[in-house]
């Protein structure tokens, strides 16, 4: 795919994508925040403290520098993916706080992934072409991930036996435009991707695996419900690798920094399904042992 038509197609992809986010969302989900205020506040600490953090220290250990370092930042800094909630359901978990973190965790974003992308640029490019916090990339950031969600809520609400009857396409169609998002980011840097394949898949799923851990078990360390720690895990685990492509190719004009999003986008999967299995069973176990 040549680099007008991928600059053409990338923001419309993530805009289905988010827009078929907005279509599942209503304000009570983000009301919901203060029915589960343990499980939320724990998740977003870690999505955006924890998580960033150890992706730096990952970074470090695995070597990568300069513009793929700045990338896979921008990947921790992104909020959950569409298929956090298909994991979710698959290991048990509670759904209806995976769609309250994913529509929080889209609003934060905004105002998080300059911040992070802006403090990566000091420490992995000397500050080199910082995009600062300069308003006209919140406006992009505002413009990528929120408008078309916006525009999907106010579709639900105005066309709600509509939306109701479209999730589940839209949904699948989202699954299918990610896809075509990673392929499309591998294909057009497929030179990178092979120069620096080993150690990106390395750190890519070493950081899925550790997301997930720590989605997990912060959770459950300050007792919170089973349910609601497989949805912190699935969560923070799975990160919206088309948001952190779109952004890395569209705001800040460096198609490098799309190759750890390209990555982990096609790796994640591996340990999302080996957890959904794994707690799912667990699960399953428990409750066997219960009614015993």
């Amino acid at each position: 795919m040549g680099s007008t038509a991928f600059a053409v197609f990338l923001p419309l992809a993530l805009a289905l994508v988010m827009f078929g986010l907005g279509l599942t969302l209503t304000v009570d989900d983000f009301a919901r925040v203060l029915r589960y205020p343990a499980a939320a506040a724990i998740a977003l600490v870690c999505q955006m403290v924890l998580l960033p953090a150890a992706c730096f220290g990952l970074i470090l250990l695995f070597g990568v520098e300069g513009a793929l370092a700045v990338g896979m930042i921008l990947l921790a800094a992104s909020p959950g993916g569409p298929s956090a909630n298909l994991f979710s359901h698959i290991a048990g978990g509670h759904v209806a706080l995976n769609i309250t973190l994913t529509a929080v965790n889209s609003v934060l974003a905004v105002f998080t992934m300059p911040l992070v992308v802006a403090l990566s640029y000091a420490v992995f490019l000397d500050g080199e072409g910082s995009i600062g916090l300069r308003p006209d990339k919140f406006a992009q950031v505002f413009a990528i991930v929120l408008v078309p969600v916006a525009v999907g809520m106010w579709v639900h609400r105005r066309f709600t036996d509509w939306a109701r009857r479209m999730r589940g396409a839209v949904k699948v169609l989202s699954i299918v435009v990610l896809a075509l998002v990673v392929a499309a980011a591998v294909a057009k840097n497929f030179e990178t991707l092979t120069e620096h394949l080993g150690e990106l898949a390395a750190l890519c799923l070493v950081f899925a695996v550790l997301s997930l851990t720590v989605g997990y078990l912060a959770p459950r360390l300050f007792g919170v419900d089973e349910d609601q720690a497989v949805a912190s895990a699935m969560e923070i685990g799975i990160h919206n690798g088309a948001i952190a492509i779109a952004v890395a190719v569209s705001v800040l004009h460096n198609d490098t920094m799309a190759v750890p999003g390209a990555v982990y986008g096609v790796l994640m999967n591996i340990p999302a399904a080996a957890a959904a299995y794994l707690l799912a069973r667990r699960r399953k176990s428990a409750q066997v042992t219960a009614a015993v």
